[in-house]
């Protein structure tokens, strides 16, 4: 991989030389200078926490070198969100938790199309496909507070995009970077963008690989991976408003898991998007968007490749997304922009299985989910910067059933629901309201919202029912609604932000992993809410340095069975403190995690269930930065400075998820997170 990208860089560069004019020597010194303007807004600081921006809204740069270790994929930038929680299964692809609230319930788009993997024991989320590095900016929309992004967004809405500036006359932009850490782990990243004013061409590499990390105690946890990805975009961009753009995806890997009895031999990803739109139309229509999109997902579990050899064989599991959306943005009442369209995707799930020998049967069709849109959002501005943020949306879904026996551990059983379909209406809506104060730079914010999840490819598909081998037909779909409050103040040098919410979910998707019989856990509906909330301060002292705190928790109940809901986090402490000036920068990051006592054993959902109690812990990170030139940046750090042993509540169990060990490993109740860690990344944008 590391030549693929030395080759890949070489030839754009070879590119570039085509492509660009020949500069005259006055011509070049204006390049050179606008280069020393744009490296000179390289950040020397590392990034130790991601602030709301606005109501509800969290943005942040995910390009800009960040501690703890610099992320490898969505989910371990995820958790460097207040709010965030990630799942542990090994030393890769862990499933994000938001507010106590995991799977299908948090959207999660990358330029805006849907990420579904194709594991049916949830080896590969979403977030698993995602280098954060290879795009640009990360978004989260808190809560049912949005309709714009698609359907059953009851926790929230993740979005991963590119943003790549119009080329205003014949250039290149380069972000380039390496990092190395403890277990052999290493990085690459290089993203090379040419253009002229009539288009651009982006060329973007990255690849992440590890050996066995080594929790607190020393004890290697199975963990080895690598994971590499390609892809190519090219647009048209005639003027400032107008980009048409063909993106290409290529990307594969291979991990080791802690937590269950096989390992993910590969996870093969293709796909492409086309994108049209125009900006900054005159009249009342102001901007057009029209997107498709297609990607498939080849995935492979074995117990052969990565461990000792076992008798359970192999499993190859594919899934093909389709998707289209088409929206407008008008200029409504008081100007307010007002956006509707349509959205629609269509999966399809299959699968074959080979014993140790290799022989596979068959590809054999599970499921196929069709799902049809419509949305509305719009914005009413009053006088004083106040303003009424409301949407709704209406979708179609339809399912189908395909499969003609349910396979178990031993033995095959013919579908109760082989044949059957599932068509349904789903609702969501919300209103919100947010209000500048006059007396201080603050605004305060309260909404309602409801959204209605019809039940994903694991609820109804890979689980089974409580009563019966098949729960296509059985588990209904889940109703959330939530009330969300807070503030947002910024004053000088001082942000403070609240964020509050608190929902009743009816007829949420539990998964009971108690019975024996079921291994793989059984759906049912329960009644449940939650509330909690996340509160962050940031603060700089004179010119060089910086501060920054914030609290996460969350509290769940089962209203049905009167227990707490499971897999809920505890509560969640960050305290940062950083030094910078033109060259240097320094850091640390202090994470504190109470207990968690309310649990409910072996209950959970389609990422994991409740093992029982958890210690808090408290863990310890320093970081330093050297801008060695102004287009070079040098950042190391230490995590886990005092090496302790800990896991998360919502970890994964360790082991092989049969009640055995992992043969020359030790197995622990939780799947640990790392021990000290040392990290060492090279950063290089350039112009």
């Amino acid at each position: 991989m590391q030549h693929a990208i030395k080759y890949l860089a070489f030839g754009a560069a070879l590119l570039a030389t085509a492509w660009l004019p020949a500069a005259t020597a006055d011509e070049a010194a204006d390049q050179a200078a606008a280069a020393v303007q744009g490296v000179a807004q390289l950040p020397v600081v590392v990034v130790t926490a991601t602030a709301e921006k606005s109501p509800l809204v969290v943005e942040g740069e995910l390009k800009a070198p960040r501690q703890p270790l610099p992320a490898h994929d969505g989910a371990d930038f995820l958790k460097t969100i207040a709010g965030f929680s990630v799942t542990r299964k090994a030393g890769t692809d862990g499933d994000p938790i938001f507010r106590g609230m995991a799977g299908s319930r948090l959207n999660i788009l990358v330029d805006g199309a849907s990420i579904l993997g194709g594991c049916n024991a949830r080896m590969d989320a979403p977030t698993a496909y995602i280098f954060p590095e290879a795009y640009d900016v990360l978004t989260v929309i808190k809560g049912p507070q949005s309709v714009r992004h698609g359907p059953g967004t009851s926790a929230g809405t993740v979005l991963f995009e590119r943003r790549i500036e119009r080329f205003e006359q014949g250039g290149y932009r380069l972000h380039a970077s390496a990092l190395a850490a403890s277990a052999g782990r290493h990085d690459e990243v290089a993203d090379l963008r040419l253009g002229r004013p009539l288009g651009y061409l982006q060329l973007s590499a990255t690849n992440s690989q590890s050996d066995d990390y080594a929790d607190g105690d020393g004890n290697a946890v199975h963990s080895a991976y690598r994971r590499y990805s390609l892809s190519a975009a090219g647009a048209w961009t005639p003027d400032e408003h107008t980009r048409l753009e063909l993106s290409v995806l290529h990307s594969d890997g291979r991990a080791a898991y802690a937590d269950r009895a096989m390992d993910g031999a590969q996870f093969l990803r293709q796909g492409f998007d086309l994108l049209f739109e125009r900006q900054d139309l005159p009249g009342r229509l102001r901007a057009l968007e029209a997107r498709g999109y297609a990607s498939s997902v080849d995935h492979v579990m074995d117990d052969q490749s990565l461990r000792a050899p076992g008798m359970m064989g192999y499993a190859d599991l594919r899934r093909y997304t389709y998707g289209a959306r088409l929206a407008a943005t008008l200029a409504a009442l008081r100007d307010g922009p007002l956006e509707l369209g349509l959205d629609t995707q269509l999966n399809r799930h299959d699968s074959r299985s080979a014993p140790p020998s290799g022989m596979y049967m068959p590809f054999a069709a599970d499921a196929r989910f069709a799902q049809q849109g419509a949305f509305v959002e719009w914005t009413l501005p009053f006088r004083q910067g106040r303003r009424l943020i409301s949407g709704y949306r209406l979708d179609r879904w339809h399912a189908e059933d395909e499969r003609a026996v349910i396979r178990g551990m031993m033995s095959s059983m013919p579908n109760p629901t082989a044949g059957a379909t599932r068509t349904e209406w789903r609702n969501s809506g919300f209103a919100r309201v947010e209000l500048p104060l006059r007396a201080v730079p603050a605004t305060w914010y309260a909404g309602i919202g409801h959204a209605e999840r019809f039940p994903d490819y694991w609820e109804a598909i890979a689980k089974e029912a409580v009563m019966s081998l098949s729960a296509f037909d059985s588990v209904r779909s889940e109703k959330t609604t939530q009330l969300d409050a807070g503030a947002v103040y910024r004053a000088g040098p001082t942000s403070v932000t609240l964020a509050l919410f608190a929902n009743r979910i009816d007829d949420f998707i539990l998964v009971d992993y108690r019975s024996m019989m079921k291994r793989n856990g059984a759906v049912r509906n329960v009644d449940a809410a939650s509330y909690g909330g996340e509160f962050a301060v940031a603060r700089t002292f004179g010119r060089r340095w910086s501060a920054d705190a914030s609290l996460a928790w969350v509290h769940g109940e089962n209203r049905s069975d009167h227990r707490p809901l499971p897999q809920q986090p505890p509560l969640d402490a960050r305290l940062g403190l950083n030094y910078a000036d033109a060259k240097w920068s320094a850091g640390m990051l202090l994470r504190a995690v109470a207990a968690q006592t309310r649990f409910d054993l072996n209950q959970g959902t389609i990422v994991g269930k409740d093992l029982g109690e958890a210690p808090g812990f408290a863990v310890l990170s320093l970081n330093g930065g050297w801008r060695a030139t102004q287009a070079l940046q040098v950042t190391a750090g230490v995590d886990n400075v005092l090496d302790r042993t800990y896991a998360e509540f919502v970890s994964r169990a360790g082991g092989n998820g049969m009640g055995g060990a992992i043969g020359g490993y030790v197995q622990t109740t939780r799947v640990n997170e790392p021990g000290r860690t040392f990290w060492l990344k090279l950063l290089v944008r350039a112009p």
